[in-house]
């Protein structure tokens, strides 16, 4: 895969996020690395450690659809601890 914001790989399950008061469905590795990756840095600060787990596993299932259940309990961890779900 060349591009991890490209892949169409589903997640195992979809993240719906209310972000300035519209909703935002997340279900595919694609979605969520652009999410994740789009907002500032300084937005994930406090999060880094979380946050770079996170890339880290979309990056990987994005070339392999077998880690996807990593990628999606990292954002699953990310998004609660910043209290988005």
């Amino acid at each position: 895969m060349s591009e991890v914001s490209d892949s169409d790989t589903p997640l195992m399950t979809t993240f719906k996020i209310i972000l300035n008061g519209k909703p935002v469905s997340i279900g595919t590795v694609g979605q969520a690395y652009r999410f994740i990756t789009n907002l500032s840095s300084v937005e994930w600060m406090e999060f880094r450690s979380l946050h770079e787990d996170a890339v880290g596993s979309l990056r990987s299932a994005a070339g392999n659809a077998m880690l996807t259940v990593q990628a999606t309990n990292a954002l699953r961890v990310l998004f609660g601890r910043a209290k988005l779900l």
